[in-house]
């Protein structure tokens, strides 16, 4: 890797929202993070098939407006904008369906991304898991972005031989969004609970929170 764990966590924001759609409430993760490159390659590298497959997975489909695509084994969905550099948008059908809102802001020679996802979560689940059942995901994906747009040879492990320790990198994720949840009104201590749920589903590891 060309950056740490650490570094990958101390370059995101988080924060979290509500918003309706259709008259349904949705629940809308926002992700920050800037990135050491200029707005054409960073929409580049987020919307070019060989590269995404580099950073990411592979995908499939029609990468245009209109035009559906399907990650390997995970989300697939429709284009639904799309104004290159500056504003992708998508749906997420995964388990359901949801709103992945993409903007990229020139900030000199380096460029502002804001990922929101916008999704109904039944409020069962969201006391469980609390933010972190997707942000953790996000983050991940946006660490292999970052590896990529720093060294575009680089190329995602594919084997849990080549995968490095990222139980750490997990768990500080977590403790975040954690935080965030606490920060968006919920009792810190449930916040922090659902965060310690939420990681020992990641990880396999016991469940420490209460």
């Amino acid at each position: 890797m060309t950056f740490t764990p650490a570094d990958h966590l101390g370059a995101v924001d988080r924060a979290l929202s509500t918003t309706t759609r259709d008259g349904q409430e949705l629940r809308v993760l926002v992700v920050t993070r800037t990135f050491d490159a200029p707005p054409d390659e960073v929409w580049d590298a987020l919307t070019t098939a060989e590269r995404i497959d580099r950073w990411l997975m592979p995908v499939s489909g029609d990468l245009r407006l209109g035009g559906r695509f399907q990650l390997e084994g995970n989300a697939g969905g429709e284009v639904l904008a799309c104004e290159p550099p500056e504003r992708l948008s998508i749906t997420w059908e995964y388990d359901g369906m949801s709103w992945v809102d993409a903007t990229l802001t020139p900030e000199g020679d380096r460029t502002l991304l804001r990922l929101e996802h916008s999704a109904p979560v039944p409020p069962e689940m969201w006391e469980q898991f609390g933010p972190g059942a997707v942000g953790i995901g996000w983050e991940m994906m946006l660490m292999g972005l970052g590896e990529h747009l720093a060294a575009p040879e680089w190329r995602r492990p594919e084997s849990p031989e080549e995968m490095p320790d990222l139980s750490g990198f997990m768990a500080g994720s977590s403790a975040a969004w954690g935080e965030a949840d606490a920060a968006f009104g919920t009792d810190p201590e449930q916040a922090r609970a659902a965060a310690a749920r939420c990681l020992a589903a990641y990880t396999g590891a016991p469940d420490d929170g209460a």
